[in-house]
């Protein structure tokens, strides 16, 4: 007896962003400068595969700028920095090489920039999450979080006319739409981003699950279970009445929730490499006749200039 046919149908785009492309190319280039070991504060991105691979090429990775040798080279992650971080890496003589998404970097400018203008900032965000206690670690004075439309209700401004809000650059318009809503009706002077300030890539690949669920049985998100980005998208898969899946390589597939199904969808998050997808087709490929199609999307062609002190120092070398 044959092999069950099974279409395969992939996210356009999926995996890589810029942000991501560029933190890790810093790591990488950085080792090949400096040579191994280079400290790399916190995950430089949310990937255990992208990580260990750093990792097996000298890199090493940990919590706190004091858990690094003095006068070694550090890279801060994509996720960002607070000050602080940045002022203890100098107090050690750290050669530090900032590896923050330029997004996210825009919140931090346009943070600060409200806070000086007086300001209070509301960051719209995931409690916890390294990107926000990075920007709330940027802006000087008080920072007031929300996660959701209830914690609006709860915010007491010294001045409601001089308020200002921004947001994390893993979340979409959509998943701050509700929260904006609340802020604008309880604040009608806040300030806030044009929507042109949102993360592109959140943006893209939620869209692409949202087109992917109405063509599929299955979404099959490849990400790390403590992606924000990642598990985004099962979430909005779920939501859009098709059965999501997060799942961090090949190998966690289970093939009964593949039971009934015709046609998969696959996508992955902004930090998952496309050798995870490709592996996850060829999974796929052992257990069914597989076809794959590409769905029509949005190509991405945005870059990122890497830090000037990196390019200077590989000129020095080359």
């Amino acid at each position: 007896m044959g092999k069950r046919a099974l279409r395969i149908v992939l996210a356009q785009p999926r995996g890589f962003c810029a942000g991501v492309v560029r933190a890790v190319d810093i790591v990488e280039r950085a080792l090949r400068i400096y040579g191994a070991p280079v400290y790399v504060r916190h995950e430089i991105v949310h990937n255990k595969r992208v990580v260990d691979g750093l990792r097996a090429k000298g890199a090493r990775f940990v919590e706190e700028v004091e858990d690094v040798p003095e006068g070694a080279v550090t890279v801060f992650s994509a996720h960002g920095v607070a000050r602080k971080v940045v002022e203890d890496a100098g107090v050690r003589g750290l050669r530090a090489i900032d590896a923050t998404c330029p997004l996210v970097s825009k919140v931090h400018n346009e943070a600060r920039r409200y806070a000086r203008k007086g300001y209070e900032v509301v960051l719209i965000g995931h409690p916890g999450h390294p990107e926000v206690e990075g920007t709330m670690g940027q802006v000087p004075g008080e920072v007031h979080l929300v996660s959701d439309p209830a914690d609006v209700a709860m915010l007491a401004p010294a001045d409601p006319e001089r308020l200002a809000y921004v947001t994390q650059t893993t979340l979409s318009v959509d998943d701050t739409r509700e929260i904006i809503a609340a802020l604008e009706k309880r604040f009608p002077e806040i300030r806030g981003p044009d929507v042109k300030d949102i993360c592109y890539a959140t943006q893209n690949r939620q869209t692409a699950v949202r087109r992917l669920a109405d063509r599929s049985d299955v979404i099959l998100v490849i990400g790390a279970d403590y992606s924000s980005n990642s598990n985004r998208l099962r979430e909005i898969s779920e939501d859009a009445g098709t059965r999501g899946y997060l799942i961090p390589d090949a190998e966690s597939l289970d093939p009964a929730w593949l039971d009934g199904a015709r046609t998969v969808g696959i996508t992955a998050g902004a930090s998952a490499p496309e050798e995870l997808v490709q592996q996850l087709i060829a999974r796929l490929g052992g257990l069914f006749d597989v076809s794959v199609t590409d769905l029509d999307g949005i190509e991405e062609n945005v870059t990122f200039r890497l830090p000037p002190e990196l390019l200077d120092a590989e000129e020095r070398v080359a």
